[in-house]
């Protein structure tokens, strides 16, 4: 996910003009939170740190890709989106594991 919200990150100003809108709250907005998913919430599952609230944003931006942009269809376009939204929502239930900062730190 990291390389994907880098790249909407670097382009914001050239994609947030035609990115899709599908909670109704405008495109820039749109975009600004999946950058924050995609990048920053990656950011902090690779680091061990807020696992479990960092997992849902991105669950909530693939399963919008995958229901709303592939209509559902896990086997063909959405196949990423649904193994990204089953690994995410598996991190939620599961939690952050034994080499984390959150184990760390005793969260």
């Amino acid at each position: 996910m990291i390389p994907h919200g880098y790249d909407k990150l670097m382009n914001f100003a050239v994609k947030s003009a035609r990115f899709a809108d599908p909670f109704h709250i405008g495109s820039t907005t749109s975009l600004a939170m999946v950058v924050f998913a995609e990048f920053f919430c990656a950011i902090l599952i690779v680091a061990g740190l807020m696992t479990r609230l960092a997992s849902i944003p991105l669950i909530i931006v693939m399963g919008v890709a995958l229901f709303k942009s592939h209509n559902g269809e896990i086997f063909g376009e959405g196949e990423k989106a649904a193994l990204f939204f089953i690994g995410y929502l598996a991190i939620l239930l599961g939690g952050p594991g034994k080499i984390s900062v959150d184990k760390l730190i005793g969260k």
